[in-house]
C-alpha cells in the first residue's frame, strides 16, 4: 500500500480539527519583543556595565533580529498548530526564507519609534515598528532602482535619508518608503555616513572616496560646500565613514586616521580624540559614532569588537563588548546610534543583529532587575 495514500484520511480528519482551532487563533495579538526567546534564555536579562560592585551605567536592553522580534501571544501553541498545518498540506519542504538581518550597517530611530537599519547583504533598509509590532524591508532608492550598498541612515523630519555607497548618492524616502528624491548624484563618490541638521536644514554626507564632507541644501539638494581633504593633520581626513550630530557639532569617524574629529556646522575644525594602539580605549579601526543626551560619545572599535564610551571631552570611560556572539559581545560591529530615550543601538554586523543597551545615567540598581515583560512592545493596536 502506498504510504501517502494511507495517510490521506488521517490528514483529512486532522485538517478538520486544526482548521477549527486555527480559526479561533487567527486574531491573536502580536507584540514586539526586544528579547526573543533564544536570547532571553541565554542569561542576558541582567547584564550591566560596569560590573558590580560599581554602580551600573548601562544595561542590556535587547536586540533586533528580524521577524523573531514579532511574537504572537500564545506563540508556543500557535507554532505547534502552524507546524501541524504545514505538515498536512505538505509545505514543510517549501518553507519561506525568514526575514532576518544579514549584515546590518547603521541606522536611526524616528520620532514615532520606528527603527531603520541598513543592510548591505539584503541590499535594503529594515523598518522595525515596535508600537505596531510590524517589520518591513524597503528595497528601492528610486522607483526602478534597487539599493546596492546602503550604509548611512538619517531621519529628516518625516522622511528618511539613505546613503548608498555603490549608487553614489543619498536617497530620500517618505515615511512609507516611497523614493521622492536623490541627493548628490554625480557629485558624491563613495558616500557612507549621513546626518541632517534641522536648524540649518543641511544634509552632511561623509564621502569616503573623496576624503571630505559634502554639505547639501535640505530642500533643493544642491551642493553648498565641502570641507576636508586627504591627510593626517587636524581637519584632514583619511577614509571618513560614520557621523553623528549633537548640539550643533558634527562628529566624524576618521577611520584610517584612527580618530574622531569634531567640526562646526560650517566645517571648522574644533577638536579631535583617539589614536592608534593596542590597548582597550585606542581606536585602531573606528567605525560608528553617536552621542547621548548627556554628551557621552560612543565609538564602535571594529578591530577588537568593542563599543567604547568617552565623555564629552573625549576622555575614555568604559569598554563594552569583545569578540563573540554572546549577549554583550560583537563580531565586526559597524554603526552605532541613539534614540530619544538614551538607548544605544549597535549594528553587530557579522552576528546579524542590532544590540541595544540602555543608558542608566548615574545608575539605578533597582532598575536592573526589571522583569523581561517590560521589554515587550505594545500590542498591534497601540495599547500600553
Amino acid at each position: 500500500m502506498n504510504l501517502s495514500s494511507s495517510l490521506a484520511p488521517a490528514r483529512a480528519l486532522a485538517a478538520c480539527c486544526l482548521l477549527s482551532v486555527l480559526a479561533s487563533c487567527a486574531q491573536l495579538p502580536v507584540v514586539f519583543d526586544y528579547r526573543p526567546e533564544a536570547v532571553a534564555h541565554g542569561g542576558g536579562e541582567h547584564l550591566v556595565w560596569p560590573e558590580p560592585p560599581e554602580a551600573p551605567r548601562y544595561r542590556y536592553y535587547g536586540q533586533l533580529i528580524g521577524e523573531e522580534n514579532l511574537v504572537t501571544v500564545g506563540e508556543k501553541s500557535r507554532n505547534f498548530l502552524d507546524r501541524g498545518w504545514r505538515w498536512l498540506v505538505g509545505l514543510n519542504e517549501y518553507a519561506e526564507t525568514p526575514v532576518i538581518l544579514q549584515r546590518p550597517q547603521s541606522g536611526a530611530v524616528a520620532a514615532d519609534g520606528r527603527v531603520f537599519v541598513s543592510d548591505v547583504s539584503r541590499q535594503g533598509v529594515y523598518v522595525f515598528d515596535p508600537l505596531k509590532a510590524h517589520l518591513s524591508v524597503w528595497e528601492y532608492a528610486e522607483d526602478a532602482v534597487r539599493f546596492q550598498l546602503p550604509i548611512g541612515v538619517a531621519i529628516k523630519g518625516d522622511s528618511v535619508l539613505v546613503a548608498d555607497a555603490a549608487l553614489g548618492y543619498v536617497a530620500l524616502l517618505d515615511g512609507a518608503g516611497k523614493p521622492t528624491a536623490t541627493i548628490g548624484k554625480g557629485v558624491l563618490n563613495h558616500p557612507n555616513g549621513v546626518v541632517w541638521d534641522a536648524v540649518s536644514n543641511r544634509i552632511y554626507v561623509a564621502d569616503r572616496g573623496d576624503n571630505n564632507i559634502k554639505v547639501f541644501d535640505g530642500d533643493s539638494g544642491a551642493l553648498l560646500f565641502a570641507f576636508g581633504e586627504f591627510g593626517e593633520r587636524e581637519g584632514q581626513l583619511n577614509g571618513p565613514t560614520y557621523m553623528a550630530w549633537h548640539e550643533q557639532q558634527l562628529f566624524v569617524t576618521d577611520t584610517l586616521n584612527s580618530r574622531i574629529q569634531v567640526f562646526s556646522p560650517d566645517g571648522e575644525f574644533q577638536r579631535t580624540f583617539g589614536q592608534r594602539g593596542l590597548y582597550v580605549g585606542n581606536l585602531p579601526r573606528p567605525k560608528g559614532v553617536a552621542v547621548d543626551s548627556d554628551g557621552n560619545i560612543y565609538v564602535v572599535e571594529s578591530y577588537y569588537d568593542y563599543l567604547l564610551v568617552f565623555d564629552r571631552d573625549g576622555r575614555f570611560l568604559l569598554p563594552i563588548g569583545g569578540s563573540g556572539n554572546e549577549v554583550g559581545q560583537f563580531y565586526l560591529p559597524a554603526g552605532v546610534w541613539t534614540d530619544a530615550n538614551d538607548r544605544i543601538y549597535i549594528a553587530d554586523m557579522f552576528n546579524g543583529r542590532v544590540v541595544i543597551f540602555e543608558y542608566l545615567g548615574d545608575g539605578d540598581e533597582s532598575d536592573v532587575a526589571e522583569d523581561n515583560s517590560a521589554h515587550l512592545g505594545r500590542a498591534a493596536d497601540g495599547r500600553r
